[in-house]
């Protein structure tokens, strides 16, 4: 590598430190902001697929409690995480879901992808059950609908996860656990884990 080549990549690795310092701090004025709505951001996070900056973004778009939304499925059209439906003589032409919000249209589908690889998950239960079926993307978005649902009941009802799932990994369980509490921490945020409530939401 001659000397160029060596400056430009110093260059580029400076752009990259920076960039990280720039997130980094990002991410700790937003859970700053949020610090009022700690509980909320706990809850959410502890979702399979979410963790602490999806549900700080989450919160962000669509405020602590999901007021704007008389219910699950006026947030889910209102993202557009819905099936949509055109029918001509009872044949149904079109699934795809509408168009919304494409902000959050991606943070579920991001979540979707992780949730169907926690063992054990009815996410990962339900993927499977559908992907054989419609496809892999198909059956994220499948995955994406509940789990806004569900964002929606933890928001809205201030409910926390239950995992209801037929194949619960105790072991994996623990180490989502383990790493939802270190992100948690890097933010800012004090974390004491206390005995789920009497309701809860389930997928």
């Amino acid at each position: 590598m001659n000397p160029l080549q060596r400056r430009v990549l110093g260059l580029f690795l400076e752009r990259l430190i920076l960039l990280e310092t720039q997130m980094d701090t990002l991410e700790k004025s937003a859970a700053e902001a949020l610090r009022q709505h700690q509980a909320s951001v706990q809850r959410l996070a502890a979702v399979p697929g979410l963790g602490a900056d999806s549900a700080q973004q989450i919160i962000a778009e669509v405020g602590p409690q999901a007021a704007t939304f008389p219910s699950a499925e006026q947030m889910a059209s209102w993202i557009g995480c819905c099936p949509g439906r055109e029918e001509s003589a009872e044949v149904s032409k079109n699934n795809r879901s509408p168009k919304g919000n494409r902000f959050m249209r991606r943070i579920l589908n991001q979540a979707a992808n992780a949730a169907v690889k926690s063992k054990g998950s009815v996410f990962e239960i339900l993927y499977r059950r559908l992907v054989g079926r419609i496809g892999h993307f198909k059956a994220i978005w499948a995955v994406a609908h509940p789990l806004c649902r569900i964002t929606w009941k933890i928001l809205h009802e201030g409910v926390t996860y239950e995992e209801c799932g037929h194949r619960t990994n105790l072991r994996a369980i623990r180490q989502r656990t383990n790493r939802l509490i270190r992100d948690l921490r890097r933010l800012g945020y004090q974390v004491q884990l206390t005995p789920l409530p009497p309701t809860a939401a389930t997928a």
